[in-house]
């Protein structure tokens, strides 16, 4: 299993969380503030007479894990929702999943249970 960490501007958030639901068993969004190569964001201060350049930019990281086969499908598929061609447009990292425990259960779950878990959800 993998993890994917999608990090990308905030206004892209409902474009990439609509091109990934049908194809993803979930995710979380986290938002924050980050710092990259992306233009920073010009903010009216004191009674709006004034701009400052914001430190930061607003951004969302959009997590997900799935199965090691769906790793580059899902990647392209949230580049292509936010592709502009322009610096900030984000990054993807994928890192390994060894384990993953159901709190509610309180079992682990393997690549193979959750996968059986899935395919049966998706025949319902």
């Amino acid at each position: 299993m993998k993890k994917i960490e999608a990090t990308v501007q905030i206004n892209k958030v409902d474009v990439v969380a609509t091109a990934i639901t049908d194809i993803v068993e979930g995710f979380t969004i986290l938002e924050g503030n980050g710092r990259g190569s992306g233009k920073r964001q010009i903010v009216r201060s004191g009674r709006g007479t004034g701009t400052v350049v914001s430190d930061y930019n607003k951004v969302a990281i959009i997590s997900t894990i799935v199965k090691d086969s769906e790793v580059e499908k899902i990647s392209e598929v949230i580049v292509n929702a936010v592709f502009t061609g322009e610096n900030g447009d984000g990054i993807i990292a994928i890192s390994d999943i060894d384990s993953v425990l159901n709190i509610t259960t309180k079992k682990k779950i393997s690549e193979s249970i959750w996968l059986k878990n899935r395919k049966l959800k998706n025949l319902k």
